[in-house]
C-alpha cells in the first residue's frame, strides 16, 4: 500500500501493477480484488457495512439520502465524508400492547392483552420520515383500543369482545401506511377484570343460571300438572279406566308388602277389595 509520493522500482527484474485509488471519493470502483479488502495495511482506509438477509437499509452521506440497499456487505473508502446506515427488518414482526388498564362507557376498569403483527412495506418511509416507528405503531394501536373500550359499556364489551381486534385493525390501516408498514393481523389476548369486579360478574352468572333453573322447573311442573289433569279428566269420564289405574297403584303398594294376613271366614276377595279400595 503506498500513499503519495514518489517511488523508485528496478525496472525488468519484477512485473509490477500498480492501481491508483481515489480516496476522496467513497465508492471503491477501482480494479482492486475483494480478497484484499482484510489486508491490514489496506484495511484501515476501508470501511464495511454488513446488512443481513432478512434486512434492508438506507444509505445516507453527509446527511442526505442516497439509496438503498439489500442484503449484502459493503465497502466504501474511509475518508471525511460520512457514511450512515439505517435498518429494518423486513420479516413479520410481533407488536405486543400489554397491560393495558381501559375505562369502559360505563367507567368500569378493564385490562386488556393485545397484540398485533405487522411488516415493513417501504424502508425509507420507516427510516427516513419517521423516529422510531415500532413506537409510533405502539401509540397508534393503544389509542385505537382506548377509543373502541371507551365507546362500549362492560356487558356490550364482553359480548362484543371478539369484534374488537378487526376493529382496531381497520382503525390503524392507514396511519400504519403513513410509516412505511401494514399491519397483517390483530388479536386480544386476554381481557381481565380486577377482583372484585370479577366476584360481582360471577355472582351474576350464577343468578342468571339459578333463574334459568327455575324456569325450567316451573315448565317441568306445569307439564306434569296438566298431564294429571288430563289423567283425571278420562278417568272421571271412563269408569273402566278409573279401575286401571287403581289396579296399577294396587300394585305398587303391594310391592312395598312383605305379607298381608287375612282373618277371618269371609270372602277373601271381597277382603282385599276393602283393604285397597278407593272412595270415588
Amino acid at each position: 500500500m503506498l500513499t503519495a509520493g514518489r517511488y523508485t522500482f528496478w525496472n525488468s527484474l519484477i512485473d509490477y501493477k500498480f492501481v491508483t485509488a481515489d480516496l476522496s471519493k467513497i465508492e471503491i470502483t477501482e480494479d482492486i480484488s475483494k480478497a484484499l479488502y482484510s489486508n491490514m495495511q489496506l484495511r484501515q482506509y476501508i470501511r464495511t457495512f454488513e446488512v443481513a438477509a432478512f434486512e434492508k437499509a438506507i444509505m445516507i452521506v453527509n446527511d442526505t439520502f442516497v439509496k438503498i440497499l439489500e442484503h449484502g456487505t459493503y465497502h466504501f473508502w474511509k475518508n471525511e465524508q460520512t457514511i450512515k446506515i439505517a435498518k429494518a427488518d423486513m420479516r413479520q414482526l410481533q407488536l405486543e400492547v400489554a397491560g393495558q388498564e381501559l375505562l369502559t362507557k360505563d367507567k368500569a376498569t378493564v385490562r386488556i392483552n393485545f397484540y398485533a403483527q405487522f411488516k415493513v412495506t417501504d424502508v425509507e418511509t420507516a427510516l427516513m420520515h419517521n423516529k422510531d416507528y415500532e413506537k409510533q405503531l405502539y401509540t397508534i394501536l393503544q389509542l385505537a383500543l382506548r377509543a373502541f373500550v371507551g365507546a362500549y359499556t362492560l356487558d356490550e364489551l364482553l359480548e362484543q369482545k371478539e369484534t374488537i381486534a378487526t376493529a382496531v385493525l381497520e382503525d390503524v390501516k392507514t396511519q400504519a401506511q403513513k410509516l412505511g408498514v401494514i399491519v397483517l393481523h390483530s388479536g386480544i389476548r386476554d381481557v381481565i377484570l380486577p377482583g372484585d369486579m370479577k366476584d360481582i360478574m360471577n355472582q351474576v352468572l350464577i343468578a342468571h343460571k339459578k333463574a334459568q333453573a327455575n324456569v325450567v322447573t316451573r315448565r317441568e311442573e306445569t307439564a306434569s300438572t296438566r298431564s294429571l289433569l288430563n289423567t283425571a279428566k278420562l278417568m272421571e269420564d271412563n269408569s273402566m279406566l278409573f279401575k286401571l289405574k287403581e289396579m296399577e297403584y294396587v300394585e305398587k303398594i303391594a310391592d312395598k308388602i312383605g305379607e298381608i294376613t287375612v282373618a277371618g271366614n269371609g270372602n277373601v276377595i271381597e277382603q282385599l277389595k276393602d283393604i285397597f279400595s278407593v272412595n270415588k
